[in-house]
Protein backbone atom coordinates (compact mmCIF):
# COMPACT_ATOMS: atom_id res chain seq x y z
CA UNK A 1 0.00 0.00 0.00
CA UNK A 2 0.88 3.21 -1.27
CA UNK A 3 0.95 5.50 2.03
CA UNK A 4 3.86 8.69 2.02
CA UNK A 5 3.96 10.43 5.75
CA UNK A 6 5.23 14.06 5.89
CA UNK A 7 7.01 14.47 9.00
CA UNK A 8 6.81 18.03 8.44
CA UNK A 9 3.53 18.43 7.98
CA UNK A 10 1.41 19.82 11.04
CA UNK A 11 -0.79 17.06 10.38
CA UNK A 12 -0.86 14.24 12.67
CA UNK A 13 0.41 11.09 11.46
CA UNK A 14 -2.56 9.08 12.04
CA UNK A 15 -4.88 11.48 9.85
CA UNK A 16 -2.77 11.52 7.11
CA UNK A 17 -3.11 7.61 7.28
CA UNK A 18 -7.23 8.10 7.07
CA UNK A 19 -6.85 10.61 4.15
CA UNK A 20 -4.90 8.42 2.06
CA UNK A 21 -6.87 5.27 2.86
CA UNK A 22 -10.02 7.08 2.21
CA UNK A 23 -8.53 8.38 -0.77
CA UNK A 24 -7.66 5.36 -2.20
CA UNK A 25 -11.51 3.79 -1.15
CA UNK A 26 -13.26 6.85 -2.56
CA UNK A 27 -10.99 6.51 -6.11
CA UNK A 28 -11.73 2.62 -6.51
CA UNK A 29 -8.52 1.97 -5.46
CA UNK A 30 -8.83 -0.41 -3.02
CA UNK A 31 -12.18 -2.52 -3.62
CA UNK A 32 -15.04 -3.70 -1.62
CA UNK A 33 -13.93 -6.34 0.98
CA UNK A 34 -10.00 -5.45 0.15
CA UNK A 35 -7.49 -7.19 2.66
CA UNK A 36 -5.91 -4.00 4.42
CA UNK A 37 -2.52 -4.90 5.60
CA UNK A 38 -1.84 -5.72 9.23
CA UNK A 39 -1.40 -2.86 11.75
CA UNK A 40 2.07 -4.06 12.35
CA UNK A 41 3.02 -4.31 8.58
CA UNK A 42 1.39 -1.24 7.75
CA UNK A 43 3.52 0.69 10.26
CA UNK A 44 6.61 -1.04 9.36
CA UNK A 45 6.48 -0.41 6.04
CA UNK A 46 5.82 3.22 6.78
CA UNK A 47 7.96 3.59 9.73
CA UNK A 48 5.72 4.83 12.20
CA UNK A 49 4.45 3.01 15.19
CA UNK A 50 2.13 0.41 15.14
CA UNK A 51 0.20 2.48 17.52
CA UNK A 52 -0.70 5.50 15.12
CA UNK A 53 -1.95 2.93 12.22
CA UNK A 54 -4.92 0.96 15.08
CA UNK A 55 -5.52 4.76 15.32
CA UNK A 56 -6.09 5.24 11.83
CA UNK A 57 -7.88 2.45 11.46
CA UNK A 58 -10.50 3.01 14.11
CA UNK A 59 -11.21 6.35 12.87
CA UNK A 60 -11.45 4.72 9.92
CA UNK A 61 -13.82 1.96 11.23
CA UNK A 62 -15.30 4.63 13.39
CA UNK A 63 -16.44 6.69 10.29
CA UNK A 64 -17.70 3.36 8.44
CA UNK A 65 -15.07 2.87 5.53
CA UNK A 66 -13.44 -0.46 7.37
CA UNK A 67 -14.56 -3.14 8.97
CA UNK A 68 -11.91 -5.07 11.45
CA UNK A 69 -13.02 -8.90 11.97
CA UNK A 70 -10.77 -10.22 14.84
CA UNK A 71 -8.19 -12.91 13.66
CA UNK A 72 -8.49 -11.80 10.41
CA UNK A 73 -7.94 -8.24 9.75
CA UNK A 74 -9.16 -4.95 8.52
CA UNK A 75 -11.51 -4.88 5.55
CA UNK A 76 -12.94 -2.02 3.29
CA UNK A 77 -16.76 -2.45 3.61
CA UNK A 78 -19.54 -2.20 0.84
CA UNK A 79 -19.66 1.36 -0.81
CA UNK A 80 -21.68 3.38 0.99
CA UNK A 81 -22.85 5.96 -1.58
CA UNK A 82 -24.39 8.49 0.95
CA UNK A 83 -21.02 7.91 2.98
CA UNK A 84 -19.27 8.77 -0.17
CA UNK A 85 -21.03 11.16 -1.26
CA UNK A 86 -20.65 13.04 2.31
CA UNK A 87 -17.17 12.82 1.70
CA UNK A 88 -17.27 14.17 -1.46
CA UNK A 89 -19.68 17.15 -0.12
CA UNK A 90 -16.57 18.46 2.67
CA UNK A 91 -13.94 17.70 0.31
CA UNK A 92 -15.63 20.91 -2.02
CA UNK A 93 -16.68 22.30 1.33
CA UNK A 94 -13.02 22.57 2.57
CA UNK A 95 -11.82 23.66 -1.03
CA UNK A 96 -14.00 26.42 -1.30
CA UNK A 97 -13.25 27.57 1.99
CA UNK A 98 -9.60 27.71 0.55
CA UNK A 99 -10.60 29.63 -2.49
CA UNK A 100 -12.37 32.16 -0.17
CA UNK A 101 -9.33 32.37 2.05
CA UNK A 102 -7.01 32.86 -0.74
CA UNK A 103 -9.37 35.77 -2.83
CA UNK A 104 -9.51 37.44 0.99
CA UNK A 105 -6.32 37.81 1.29
CA UNK A 106 -5.64 39.04 -2.21
CA UNK A 107 -7.74 41.86 -1.26
CA UNK A 108 -11.11 40.64 -3.16
CA UNK A 109 -14.57 41.57 -1.34
CA UNK A 110 -17.55 39.91 -1.56
CA UNK A 111 -18.97 41.06 -4.75
CA UNK A 112 -15.80 40.32 -6.80
CA UNK A 113 -15.53 36.87 -5.05
CA UNK A 114 -19.28 36.08 -5.76
CA UNK A 115 -18.69 37.56 -9.65
CA UNK A 116 -16.27 34.93 -9.97
CA UNK A 117 -17.97 32.27 -8.59
CA UNK A 118 -20.75 33.05 -10.83
CA UNK A 119 -18.44 33.22 -14.22
CA UNK A 120 -16.59 30.17 -13.27
CA UNK A 121 -19.82 28.60 -12.67
CA UNK A 122 -21.43 29.36 -16.03
CA UNK A 123 -18.12 28.49 -18.00
CA UNK A 124 -18.42 24.89 -16.19
CA UNK A 125 -22.43 24.40 -16.96
CA UNK A 126 -21.73 25.58 -20.69
CA UNK A 127 -20.11 22.35 -21.76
Amino acid sequence: MKIIINNSSFQPIYEQIVIQIKDMIMKGELCENALLPSVRALAKEIKVSALTVKKAYDALEAQGFIVTVHGKGSFVTSANQELMLEEQRKEVERLLEQAVRKAKSCGMNRQELSDLYQLVLEDLTEC
